[in-house]
C-alpha cells in the first residue's frame, strides 16, 4: 500500500474526480512535440499513471479526464480503466476550452458534486479527508490551500478557519500567504456562478470566495508538478525515491 492512502477509511469511495489534462505544456518546449504532458515518462512512467495510481489509494472509481492536445493518445495509451478506475474522456473543442469550459463540456460526466485537479500535479493529502470535510462544510465549493510564503510560486489565497476568504491568482496581495494547491471541489450548480463563456477555473474560484461559498483545506506536504523542466526533473527525483 502507498504511504499516500487511507486505510481507516477504506470504505469512503470518494466522488467522480474531474483531471484537466488539455493544455499544450508550451513552457516543456520539445518534450511535448509529439507527447502529450500526461503521457510524460516520469521516473520512467507516463505521469497520468501516477496520478490515477494515486487516487486509486484513496477510493477514487471514476475519473473524467479532460483531453485537449494530442488526447487521442492519452486515450489509446491510458485506455479505459486503469488501478480500478473507470476511465471516461470529455475532449476540447478545436481551440481548446480552457479550464472552466473543460468542466462545463464535461459536466454531463461529473455528476452534482465532484473533484478537480490538474493533469500535470502530484499531490500529496488525504482526498478522502478533503472530500469529507468538504461535504461537512456544506459549501458548493473547496479548494486545498498550503502555507507558501512564495516558497514555490507566488501566493494568492487569503485563508482562515476553513475557508478561502480571498482568492486572486492575477493580482495577489501582500496579505496574502497561502497558494491554491491543485485540489479543488465543485457542485455542478455553481457552473452558473460566471457567465457562460468564461474559460478559467481561477474566475470561477475567485467568485466563490467573494461569495463566502469556498472552503478550504490546508495540505501539509508540498505540491509536485512537470509544468517546467525544473520543476519536471524535482518530480522525477521524488517519484523514483518513492519507488512508484
Amino acid at each position: 500500500m502507498s504511504e499516500w492512502s487511507s486505510p481507516s477509511e477504506a470504505g469512503h469511495e470518494l466522488p467522480t474526480v474531474c483531471i484537466l489534462a488539455g493544455g499544450l505544456g508550451s513552457r516543456l518546449g520539445s518534450h511535448v512535440k509529439d507527447t502529450p504532458k500526461p503521457l510524460l515518462p516520469v521516473a520512467g512512467t507516463p505521469f497520468l499513471l501516477h496520478q490515477l495510481r494515486l487516487l486509486s489509494n484513496f477510493g477514487a472509481s471514476k475519473a473524467v479526464v479532460c483531453v485537449g492536445y494530442l488526447g487521442d493518445r492519452i486515450e489509446e495509451t491510458i485506455g479505459s480503466g486503469q488501478f480500478g478506475i473507470q476511465l471516461v474522456y470529455s475532449y476540447d473543442s478545436p481551440g481548446l476550452d480552457g479550464t472552466l469550459g473543460a468542466i462545463r463540456r464535461a459536466a454531463p460526466l461529473l455528476g452534482r458534486r465532484f473533484l478537480v485537479m490538474y493533469g500535470d500535479t502530484y499531490l500529496r493529502l488525504d482526498y478522502r479527508d478533503f472530500d469529507r470535510r468538504w461535504r461537512a462544510s456544506s459549501q458548493p465549493g473547496g479548494m486545498t490551500v498550503l502555507l507558501n510564503e512564495g516558497r514555490w510560486d507566488r501566493s494568492n489565497v487569503l485563508y482562515g478557519k476553513e475557508r478561502v476568504l480571498k482568492y486572486d491568482k492575477v493580482s495577489p496581495t501582500p496579505d496574502m500567504k497561502w497558494i491554491d494547491y491543485g485540489l479543488g471541489g465543485l457542485t455542478s450548480e455553481v457552473l452558473a456562478v460566471v457567465p457562460a463563456g468564461e474559460r478559467d477555473l481561477s474566475v470561477l474560484y475567485s467568485a466563490l470566495a467573494e461569495r463566502g461559498e469556498l472552503f478550504g483545506f490546508e495540505a501539509k506536504e508540498r505540491f509536485y508538478e512537470i509544468g517546467t523542466p525544473t520543476a519536471f526533473s524535482e518530480t522525477d527525483e521524488f517519484l523514483r525515491s518513492l519507488g512508484e
